[in-house]
């Protein structure tokens, strides 16, 4: 029974993304645009969202490529933090 619940692995989601914004103190706010099939045309469209990230080091700025994960929550809307 115990090998059966240390066998369980928490799998966590992983975007890439461009920093948009880099004001807040240790808040990113990231870009990801992905592409989407749009259901009656058949065509690709692109989306992207916007999500609030963690770092710590204040060290990303506008532009930067950045890769983050989803943690446990950290503020209102922050729920991601940069990893390396």
């Amino acid at each position: 029974m115990a090998d059966q619940k240390e066998a369980k692995k928490i799998i966590k989601k992983t975007f890439a993304g461009v920093v948009v914004s880099a004001k807040g103190n240790k808040t990113l706010v990231v870009s990801v645009r992905r592409s989407k099939l749009n259901s009656k045309y058949q065509k690709r469209i692109a989306v992207s969202k916007h999500y609030k990230v963690h770092d710590e080091a204040n060290q990303y700025h506008e532009g930067d490529k950045v890769n983050f994960v989803e943690c446990r929550p950290i503020s209102k809307d922050k729920r991601w933090r940069v990893i390396k």
